[in-house]
C-alpha cells in the first residue's frame, strides 16, 4: 500500500480522482444516513466524506488496485469523528437499546417468534418512539453488514468505467440472492441501492410502516448472508 506518495498530485488530478471515486462518498453516507438523520444532515455527511477522500488522496497518492479498501476507511473514520463530535448516540440512547435488545432477544425464546411492540412494552417500558429509533438502528447495522458482505465483488477497476451501485447490483452473488427473494424483498432492495430511497420513502412506495420496513430490511439482508455463507 502506497501510504507515501511517490508523486504530487494536481488539483486536476485530484479532480478526476474524486470523480473517479465518488461513488465511495455515496456508499459511506448511504450507510450512515440511515441512522443518523436526527444529527446530521445527508449534505453535510457528503461534504466531510468528501474530504475524507481527498485526503486519502493526497496521503496515498495515484491510486492503485488497494486504493478503494483504503480510502473507505478514511472516508468512514472522517464520518464517524464528526459523529462522535456530536454525541449522535447518547449515553441513554445506547443504554435504552442494550435493554430493548436483550429483552426481544428473551420474549422470542419465550415466545417461539419476535415479540409485537405491545408484547414489548408490557416486559419493558418503552415508547413507540424509542422502539422506532431501536428497528432503525437494528436494520441500518444489518444493511451495513450486507453492504461489506458484497464489498468482495466490487472491484476497483469498475469505478472507472460504471457506478459503485450498478457494480453491486450485476455482481453474481447479489444477483443470485436475489433471485432467492419474494417480489417484495426485491424491490426493497432495488429502492435501497439503484434509486437510495430513504426509509420513508420505501415505507410510502409499499404502503406499510417505517417499522415495518425496518424489520424487513434486517430479513433481507440475513437471507442473503445466509445464501452468501452456503
Amino acid at each position: 500500500m502506497n501510504l507515501i506518495a511517490t508523486k504530487t498530485l494536481t488539483p486536476a488530478d485530484e479532480a478526476r480522482y474524486i470523480s473517479d471515486y465518488l461513488p465511495l462518498v455515496h456508499k459511506v453516507v448511504k450507510q450512515f444516513s440511515w441512522q443518523t438523520s436526527s444529527v446530521m444532515d445527508k449534505e453535510d455527511m457528503r461534504q466531510i466524506a468528501l474530504t475524507g477522500l481527498l485526503s486519502s488522496l493526497r496521503r496515498y497518492g495515484p491510486p492503485d488496485a488497494q486504493f478503494a479498501g483504503y480510502a473507505i476507511q478514511r472516508i468512514r473514520g472522517a464520518v464517524l469523528d464528526e459523529l462522535r463530535q456530536q454525541d449522535w448516540r447518547p449515553r441513554r440512547l445506547r443504554q435504552q437499546t442494550h435493554k430493548l435488545t436483550d429483552a426481544i432477544r428473551e420474549l422470542t425464546r419465550e415466545l417461539g417468534y419476535v415479540p409485537r411492540f405491545e408484547e414489548l412494552s408490557e416486559r419493558l417500558s418503552v415508547t413507540p418512539e424509542e422502539y422506532q429509533q431501536y428497528l432503525l438502528l437494528d436494520s441500518a447495522s444489518s444493511l451495513e453488514s450486507l453492504d461489506n458482505l458484497l464489498e468482495s465483488d466490487i472491484h476497483t477497476s469498475a469505478l472507472y468505467s460504471r457506478p459503485l451501485e450498478d457494480e453491486l447490483l450485476s455482481s453474481y452473488t447479489l444477483r443470485s440472492a436475489i433471485a432467492r427473494l419474494d417480489k417484495r424483498e426485491q424491490m426493497i432492495l432495488t429502492l435501497y441501492y439503484q434509486h437510495e430511497m430513504s426509509l420513508k420513502e420505501i415505507a410510502l412506495v409499499l404502503g406499510v410502516s417505517e417499522a415495518r420496513v425496518c424489520q424487513l430490511n434486517k430479513a433481507i439482508a440475513q437471507k442473503v448472508q445466509r445464501f452468501c455463507a452456503e
